[in-house]
């Protein structure tokens, strides 16, 4: 039972270094930025504002779900069907229509990144 915890609390500890390495880095190089003299509306750009990411992560997450959703139906059918052992259908299933899933999810998020920064020049631009 103490194994599990330590284990626990090490993931934990793991996870929260990590995202303060990434803030504490990303507010250094802000205020170095900022104390250069570098204008403060390079920070809130189109590209990375807050509602874009959100949508691209739920459209990635969304067809990730879905994608594992058809893949266990397939599994399914392979294992019933087919005569494909469950141990091998389901996680061969599973691995690979997720994977077409994030790949569907990375070509959508590119051409909305795209989308994004067209729309930016083209408003710089006037």
């Amino acid at each position: 039972m103490n194994n599990d915890v330590i284990a626990l609390l090490v993931v934990f500890a793991t996870l929260f270094g990590i995202v303060y390495v990434i803030v504490s880095s990303r507010s250094r190089i802000r205020m170095a930025l900022i104390e250069k003299g570098a204008d403060a509306s390079i920070f809130a750009t189109k590209s990375t504002g807050g509602g874009n990411v959100l949508s691209i992560i739920l459209v990635n997450l969304a067809l990730l779900l879905f994608s594992i959703g058809i893949a266990i139906f397939f599994g399914a059918i392979l294992s019933r069907n087919f005569g494909v052992a469950e141990e091998v259908a389901f996680p061969g299933a599973i691995f690979t229509l997720a994977g077409l899933g994030l790949f569907a999810g990375f070509k959508i998020s590119s051409k909305i990144g795209k989308e994004n920064t067209d729309s930016t020049v083209h408003s710089l631009e006037r």
